[in-house]
């Protein structure tokens, strides 16, 4: 008989059973319970701009084309075709006049519509074909350029589900007066593990990096996010890891852009930086403008890393496998020498290659394995570290505590219990 899911996590979300990790009936709550009800990311709007423009996305396993339609709006599509469920478009990103079917040649406009069947040549009778379109995403909204869908229909406003964490978007997205823009496609690869590892890491799980990344990570930057860190949940599942740098602290230890890479600039970018961080001031205010991000997640699975500039996306393929997709962010008004300093940042960090990345998958791979093998269901994992002391901040929206303090997680595993605890109870 499968394990309920309150059995798996305890009210508080300090202990998490090992099957949460590896239980395919716990998979297909999430399914239902999760992905089938939440905001969903999907694409940015940079991606397209023109009519016809269109990129592929996925909402947990469902895949999905976005598009700019001809008529303006931006459309959710699900890549299948009506007749035979073959995917109507193959190319990652592009810009098309309609998507065809392989199979039959079924064509279907860039938003979705039904246009022709060409074997209704040879025949009487028509089809309905009003009624045969792609199926549509429900409901689909933008916030500050970021597209997310939901299938369920009645779910709440994007804005509200994102809720404080806007506040603490702004905070980057906000310095940039021409925005932000997504390069090419996103870096995708397959990991033999469990999507909630890596949305957990970069939710506000930065206290590995002393020891994961001891090679890499220098000592000042580990003693910086001790000394200044701050983890902030501003509803279970999402949270925010930054450092809140000191008033005084020079313009380099403080402005976006210095971190790892000031040896690589050259002097225009440095005057860029300053010029950026000086607008940041007036754009997101004094106090933002000292925060130097470390890790964002979005509940349920997109997660954005400040100092490396990407938005990454953990696509479940199972309960043993995701696929993670990771986009580089540079900034439209950006110096082009700039950009691809940036673009290689991110490749060299936390691309499929990336140093860190390469330590983190391998980490996430071996978390996998210990929680399916024999004999230890009886020993969940831990989650108790700092329960309890995150409070309320004066300055800062939602519940605020050390980086160390595992609440950030606490919250996400509330979330999902109850999320799943919901598909059980309507059984």
């Amino acid at each position: 008989m499968p394990m309920r899911v309150r059995d798996v996590v305890n009210p508080d979300a300090t202990l998490v059973g090992r099957r949460a990790w590896s239980d395919p009936h716990l998979y297909e709550l999430e399914k239902r319970g999760i992905f089938a009800r939440s905001w969903l990311f999907l694409a940015h709007s940079s991606q397209l701009r023109n009519p016809g423009d269109f990129v592929q996305a996925y909402m947990c396993e469902t895949p999905i084309i976005v598009t700019h339609g001809t008529d303006g709006g931006i459309h959710a599509l699900i890549n299948s075709c009506s007749h035979r469920g073959l995917p109507v478009c193959r190319a990652d990103r592009g810009n098309a006049k309609r998507f065809v079917c392989p199979y039959h040649n079924w064509n279907y406009s860039v938003e979705g519509r039904l246009q022709a069947i060409p074997q209704e040549r040879h025949l009487e009778g028509r089809a309905d074909k009003s009624a045969l379109g792609l199926k549509r995403v429900p409901r689909v909204e933008q916030w500050n350029g970021m597209i997310f869908g939901s299938f369920d229909e009645a779910i709440e406003p994007l804005e509200d589900h994102l809720g404080d964490m806007r506040w603490y978007l702004d905070a980057f997205f906000g310095r940039f007066p021409q925005g932000v823009e997504f390069v090419g496609s996103p870096q995708r690869w397959v990991i033999e593990a469990n999507w909630k590892l890596p949305v957990e890491n970069q939710l506000g799980d930065v206290n590995h990096g002393p020891f994961l990344h001891a090679a890499v990570i220098p000592p000042e930057a580990n003693a910086e996010v001790f000394e200044f860190g701050h983890s902030v949940v501003t509803a279970p599942g999402h949270g925010a890891t930054f450092r809140l740098m000191p008033e005084d602290a020079p313009l380099e230890r403080v402005a976006w852009g210095f971190e790892g890479m000031a040896s690589l600039l050259a002097p225009e970018t440095h005057a860029y930086l300053r010029e950026i961080h000086a607008l940041a001031l007036e754009r997101v205010g004094p106090l933002r403008a000292r925060m130097k991000g470390l890790t964002y997640g979005i509940f349920p699975n997109l997660s954005f890393l400040w100092s490396n500039t990407a938005f990454k996306v953990s696509h479940p393929r199972g309960p043993g496998r995701v696929e993670y997709w990771s986009w580089s962010v540079v900034p439209a008004d950006a110096p082009e020498a700039f950009k691809r300093i940036l673009r290689g940042n991110h490749t060299a960090f936390f691309g499929p290659g990336g140093i860190l990345e390469q330590e983190d998958s391998e980490a996430w791979v071996q978390q996998r394995i210990g929680s399916g093998i024999d004999f230890a269901d009886d020993r969940p994992y831990y989650y108790g570290l700092g329960l309890n002391e995150e409070k309320p901040h004066p300055e800062l929206p939602g519940l605020v505590g050390a980086t160390a303090n595992e609440f950030y997680a606490r919250g996400f595993f509330t979330r999902w219990r109850e999320a799943l605890a919901a598909v059980e109870d309507e059984r």
